[in-house]
């Protein structure tokens, strides 16, 4: 009898050792997951919105139009422009921005002549995206005549007509050059980066913005650059061009 007891109280300790040595490799078990788990990192950093990603053009329309002209069409993954017998066949985006970080590649054809195009106001009193937005340049400056006037201004990567490049940092033609232009009306200052290189920094409004478009070809136009909210536009030079990875980022 001692001895069935005996043996009872041993069946009982060896089966409570272990059930606490699976408990504590549970607990060691759970313990290891959280710490190999990692913690999601929280940022305020704005989302890059697609432009225009190689398969659609969803994001785009003709100005003064609902579709896209003809003249625009997908070629391999870029959006690609072939003059036609008629000119104008500027595109816009569907959606309207104010502050904003853009990105994007472009392609130029030999002495071919485009733009970049931000702030653009559609309005009937203006027949062409150019008569509101203003302009970062996209030329071939080793043959295209306006890269020889103007002091510069006219070159691949200036404020158009207002700004000039300190260093040309342009690839040759049929290679693609990456532009990162920075709008933000709220803290009064706009950029262009070429290539990698911040070219320059300038004014979106006030005094020294207005000094600079008294001083160019716009001074007298209406519309030029009177609206802070405007479309992102493409432009149609009558010359052969491309674009590729069109992203966005509100700033707003």
């Amino acid at each position: 009898m001692k001895k069935s007891i005996l043996l009872l109280a041993l069946l009982i300790t060896a089966f409570a050792c272990k059930d606490k040595q699976a408990g504590s490799e549970a607990a060691q078990e759970e313990e290891t997951t959280t710490e190999e788990t990692p913690m999601k990192e929280t940022t305020n950093e704005p989302e890059w919105v697609v432009l225009f990603d190689g398969t659609s053009m969803d994001e785009w329309r003709g100005y003064g139009m609902d579709e896209m002209p003809a003249e625009w069409a997908i070629e391999e993954d870029a959006l690609a422009f072939t003059p036609g017998e008629e000119g104008g066949k500027n595109i816009i985006t569907r959606e309207t921005y104010r502050n904003f970080i853009l990105s994007l590649e472009w392609k130029i054809s030999e002495a071919g002549n485009s733009g970049i195009f931000w702030g653009v106001y559609e309005d009937e009193q203006f027949p062409e995206a150019y008569e509101t937005g203003a302009e970062i340049q996209v030329l071939d400056n080793t043959s295209h005549p306006d890269a020889k006037v103007a002091n510069g201004t006219h070159t691949a990567g200036s404020l158009y007509d207002m700004i000039a490049p300190p260093q040309d940092v342009t690839k040759p033609v049929g290679e693609w050059n990456e532009c990162v232009l920075t709008v933000d009306y709220d803290k009064n200052i706009g950029s262009v980066q070429l290539n990698g290189i911040r070219l320059f920094d300038f004014p979106v409004k006030g005094e020294q913005w207005d000094n600079m478009v008294a001083n160019s070809k716009f001074a007298t136009w209406p519309g030029f650059a009177k609206y802070e909210e405007g479309h992102i536009g493409l432009q149609d030079h009558s010359d052969k061009v491309w674009y590729r990875n069109i992203k966005i980022q509100r700033l707003d």
